[in-house]
């Protein structure tokens, strides 16, 4: 996959991919893929293991190396093949960089786990990409913002001066959102992020996303294999199986499919008691926003600001 010059992609798709082929070895773990996202949706991905959930997103943000097909990012296509030396896409000059800024800057990513550093405090860890991206920044100014987005991710001022093993797993999850939103970006990706949370603390993240997604226009890539997140926060949901994406859409639309993997999934056990909890049409819907669950996301009183 080589270099492309910015395309012109309509700006209600800020992601295409067509034709996406990933292998190790001998084994492909996408073989022809093609997935669109759209502006303002949480897209939820989900399948079985081996599908190759994670890799497609590391793909899709340059880190893993794709054997053939095209990304498009942002109006902007990624680099990638078999080149020995790792991908870094770029916005082309003349292509609307602001300060001749990375295309990086324009994504947050919150990896599985969090992934912060362990020897600096939560603070420190989001003014790692204020400091990468905006040198010139003072530290004055880098601890302001990393308040700032302390506070957005709901959890309270004290957090800042702590260490990820002082956290309970619902803070380390918040502080690693923090992070993933230093940069204001246009594109927020999530890999399991309610993975090892109680049901509580997963509810009150799940509609933290929700609102952020709201208020602050964010495109949202999220894979899970939570059932409650689909059905609360999810507008579309995408299914990887047989090396590509075999359905995408609403809940509602999925349960129509006859796949067996989709039938499965959707109807066994927790499939049905998910949608008992939100009904068949689920709570994903953006008219019914979060604040119907009775759950806030926001601020230090959300769940989470303290053990959540």
């Amino acid at each position: 996959m080589t270099q492309s010059p910015p395309s012109e992609t309509p700006p209600e798709v800020p992601i295409i991919i067509a034709g996406l082929v990933n292998a190790f070895g001998p084994h492909k773990v996408h073989d022809g893929l093609s997935l669109t996202v759209r502006r303002g949706e949480i897209l939820g991905v989900v399948g079985g293991s081996g599908t190759g959930k994670s890799v497609l997103m590391r793909s899709i943000i340059g880190l893993q190396h794709p054997q053939a097909g095209q990304i498009t990012v942002l109006g902007h296509g990624m680099a990638g093949g078999d080149d020995e030396e790792q991908a870094q896409p770029q916005i082309g000059e003349g292509a609307g960089a602001i300060g001749g800024a990375d295309l990086r800057s324009r994504w947050g990513v919150l990896f599985q786990g969090g992934a912060l550093f362990s020897t600096l405090t939560v603070a420190e860890n989001i003014e790692v990409p204020l400091k990468e991206f905006y040198p010139a920044l003072s530290p004055a100014l880098a601890r302001e913002i990393a308040g700032l987005k302390v506070a957005l991710s709901g959890l309270p001022p004290e957090t800042c001066d702590k260490y990820p093993s002082e956290l309970s797993g619902g803070m380390k999850k918040r502080a690693a959102l923090a992070r993933a939103l230093a940069l204001d970006p246009e594109l927020l990706f999530l890999d399991e992020p309610t993975a090892g949370l109680d049901p509580i603390a997963a509810a009150a993240f799940d509609h933290l996303i929700r609102e952020l997604t709201d208020t602050l226009g964010l495109t949202v890539f999220l894979i899970t294999h939570d059932l409650d997140t689909l059905h609360a926060i999810c507008d579309r949901v995408a299914v990887l199986a047989d090396g590509g994406v075999i359905a995408i859409g609403t809940i509602p639309e999925l349960l129509a499919s006859d796949h067996p993997w989709i039938q499965t999934y959707f109807n066994g056990p927790r499939g049905r008691a998910a949608m008992d909890n939100y009904g068949a049409s689920g709570h994903g819907a953006r008219e019914h926003g979060a604040r119907e669950h009775g759950v806030s996301g926001f601020g230090a009183s959300g769940h989470g600001a303290s053990g959540a």
